[in-house]
């Protein structure tokens, strides 16, 4: 373990600072090929700091990045909050109307644009009200538009000392919402910082962290999964190994070449990777722990991976509103043969609490199901501009409410038995009905549609649309899956169509999802996959 003082730390520019000047020769960062120390990242992100403050940002102003990952982001990310600038990244599979929509609502001054992005600057621009300053995070060929390096690089490297609190915001994660539109989860540097630097202290052996460890950030830096991760990594002054996408035959090169010793991935995720031939054959010596969220692992896939990578393994759940993990369940509760904690979440982190709650709020006693609650400092500061939604999720007492439906056993085991919301999880992608079917319904065809998960064995689960045709329109899935498909982002769009005649509602007219989705889910234990 890395004898780090973590109280010197309380937001992300003392992260560099700290790092900077005790271990700056070490390498912080790489990206293909390219390796930064943490004196470097340090020095890096005070020249982010001061470009965003030459260029008229003021504390509270907000930035947006869409794009792949990159050591670059991080840059951006560290030095925006140096500033006390906040940095918005989104999702570089979205659709242009979707990006258009976050860039507006955030307010950013400056949109960073990843090369694979490029061709869609005109298509969001033309959705916005307003011209903002594009930065692109590599050149491209053919392009004009200044380089994030250039404008990096242009500034001093002096830190500017901004005072920052850890109260104030530093990142702004969008989720989407169950009214269609995507949520700004403002983040703050407690919020990223205080539990993760709580539990760094804790003797768990899944999180300590020693001079020679090597973690993989490849999951995407618009989700907690990603940049939370890579902060991870950051705090702890180990060496994070930058992928640009996820990409299973280059995950096993990166276990291999750069001797990764601990990652982050879904479960989808890891099913691809362990079912290439080539897994059978790489030397996973030094890998010591797999962390897996956004859903359980089935055993079966579980056994096949402790078989393959020979290490341990960790869930963790969590939501963008609670800064990501707030509750794990350990290598030793992962027992090939199965026991019943396997069906568990796990438990609270360090200073978390959870409790599980009726309609009307009221704590339920162990073992029976209801909405699961929790309070601690991970809990977001709120929705950016939502004041009606972040009092509904917050409480005055400081509870959030999930929107996940479960149970506490007697030994503080969370069991998660079903969603509140109607929200799908399809290969750690966060889909609301909602939003899909608004992208639907103005097909011609489509008198009207609700929008279910059901089990996917690769993905957790997959999107099916259920439509009720206008009269003489004849059944085409494959059309209505097109038009889906330029409205909105490819994995959000329905994978498959039923046609029925009439939606189940109550008498409010409220369509009744869960009896769409209880045939597909018949048999099984657990309506979540």
């Amino acid at each position: 373990m890395v004898d780090i003082d973590f109280d010197r730390m309380p937001t992300l520019g003392d992260v560099a600072r700290y790092h900077g000047e005790v271990r700056g020769q070490a390498v912080a960062l790489s990206f293909e090929g390219r390796d930064t120390t943490f004196a470097g990242f340090d020095r890096k992100t005070s020249q982010v700091a001061n470009a965003l403050i030459a260029a008229g940002l003021k504390k509270g102003d907000r930035v947006a990045y869409v794009g792949k990952n990159s050591d670059l982001y991080f840059e951006l990310l560290f030095g925006a909050a140096k500033a006390g600038v906040i940095t918005a990244p989104i999702g570089w599979r979205l659709a242009p109307p979707e990006v258009a929509y976050i860039v507006g609502d955030s307010d950013a001054r400056i949109v960073f644009v990843g090369p694979e992005l490029i061709g869609q600057i005109e298509a969001v621009a033309a959705e916005l009200t307003w011209r903002p300053e594009v930065i692109l995070m590599e050149p491209v060929a053919g392009n004009s538009l200044q380089t994030f390096e250039a404008w990096r690089d242009a500034a001093s490297p002096v830190d500017p000392a901004v005072p920052i609190t850890t109260s104030d915001i530093a990142i702004q994660l969008y989720t989407s919402g169950t009214t269609g539109r995507p949520k700004g989860a403002m983040l703050t540097h407690d919020n990223l910082l205080g539990l993760r630097r709580r539990a760094a202290q804790e003797p768990m052996a899944w999180n300590q962290w020693g001079p020679n460890d090597v973690s993989l950030v490849a999951m995407p830096v618009s989700h907690i999964g990603g940049s939370g991760w890579g902060l991870v990594g950051l705090l702890n002054g180990a060496r994070g190994v930058v992928a640009r996408e996820f990409d299973p035959f280059k995950v096993l090169d990166f276990i291999e070449q750069d001797r990764i010793s601990k990652m982050f991935m879904v479960p989808a995720a890891l099913q691809i990777v362990v079912r290439l031939p080539r897994a059978r054959e790489v030397d996973y010596s030094c890998l010591s722990h797999i962390l897996y969220g956004a859903a359980p692992i089935p055993l079966d896939l579980l056994r096949e991976c402790i078989e393959v990578f020979g290490c341990g393994f960790c869930q963790q759940y969590g939501m963008t509103e609670t800064t990501g993990t707030i509750v794990y369940l350990p290598p030793e509760d992962h027992d090939p043969a199965g026991n019943a904690r396997m069906r568990s979440a796990g438990l609270p982190l360090p200073g978390v609490e959870l409790k599980v709650m009726d309609e009307a709020g009221n704590t339920l006693p162990p073992n029976t199901v209801g909405e699961i609650a929790t309070r601690s400092a991970s809990n977001m500061a709120g929705y950016w501009k939502l004041d009606a939604a972040t009092a509904a999720t917050v409480d005055a007492d400081g509870w959030l409410r999930t929107g996940d439906a479960g149970y506490l056993d007697e030994d503080g085991y969370l069991f998660i038995h079903d969603r509140v919301k109607d929200m799908i999880i399809s290969g750690a992608e966060n889909i609301y009905p909602a939003e899909v079917e608004s992208a639907v319904y103005g097909h011609p065809s489509v008198a009207e549609v609700a929008v279910i998960g059901v089990p996917d064995e690769k993905w957790g689960e997959a999107v099916k649309a259920m439509v009720v045709l206008k009269p003489g329109a004849e059944p085409d899935p494959e059309s209505i899956i097109a038009f889906a498909r330029t409205r909105i982002a490819a994995f959000k769009a329905p994978k498959t169509i039923d046609f029925i005649d009439v939606l189940p509602r109550n008498p409010s007219g409220k369509i009744l999802r869960r009896e769409l989705r209880a045939p597909y889910w018949e048999g099984r234990s657990r309506q979540v996959n």
